[in-house]
């Protein structure tokens, strides 16, 4: 059976340099995969990359067997793919509920948008508490659970997370960090780039370590984890 994801041999440049130097990954329905890494490794570049953000000059990248390099940002969250990026950057002036409509911007059934919302709500019951309230009147953590639920808006079959534990305290990355797992449990597949590396990799189901924009090390999550080599580079043990 074909993987969800495959992303094979890619190249991104910015300008003159080499950001993505050939990776290859694949991503499992079900999966939760994580890319870590230090800064300016590639995480965020694949990421973008993958929902159309930027464009590879080398390389293709599979969803359910279907080419994206080639496909727009807007038609690929209307396939399934959604992004929640790095820094949140939720609207800020508009509403909570403003703000997770914009997330179902690709889908016109207002009945399956009303039943998203309210699973959205069931894993982010703030945001609830919270539906009239700016954006940008929301506290860090409660940013971030906007930004997670707008992205759960389009129906995703597959979330791209991009650091959602930045800035946050360490209760709140926990409480995060399991609403991530209970997302997956409901059979979203994850695409987690974190620098929170031990927490990314106690959650995953596989991981893979990217250096200077190429594949290093990959495996079972759980075996990364305890992998001399990203003890050392990442996990400061």
């Amino acid at each position: 059976m074909a993987a969800l994801l495959e992303v094979k041999d890619l190249h991104v440049f910015y300008g003159a340099i080499h950001a993505l130097q050939g990776i290859s990954f694949h991503i499992e329905e079900g999966e939760i995969v994580t890319l870590i890494g230090a800064n300016g490794a590639g995480k965020s570049t694949t990421l973008k990359t993958i929902s159309g953000l930027l464009r590879p000059r080398q390389g293709s990248i599979l969803f359910k067997g279907i080419d994206l390099t080639k496909v727009s940002a807007p038609k690929i969250v209307s396939l399934g793919i959604s992004q929640v990026p790095e820094g949140r950057k939720i609207f800020a002036p508009l509403t909570v509920r403003e703000n997770l409509e914009m997330g179902a911007y690709t889908r016109n059934d207002p009945k399956g948008i009303q039943e998203s919302m309210e699973r959205v709500f069931a894993s982010f019951p703030r945001l609830k508490e919270r539906i009239n309230q700016p954006g940008g009147t929301l506290s860090g953590g409660e940013q971030q659970m906007l930004a997670m639920g707008r992205g759960l808006m389009s129906n995703p079959k597959l979330l791209l997370l991009d650091e959602p534990s930045m800035g946050l305290s360490p209760l709140l990355v926990e409480e995060i960090f399991r609403i991530i797992q209970e997302i997956n449990a409901r059979g979203t597949s994850i695409l987690l780039v974190e620098q929170n590396a031990a927490m990314a990799l106690s959650i995953a189901h596989r991981a893979y370590v990217l250096e200077t924009g190429n594949i290093v090390l990959e495996g079972p999550a759980a075996e990364l984890l305890e992998n001399p080599l990203v003890k050392a580079a990442y996990l400061g043990r």
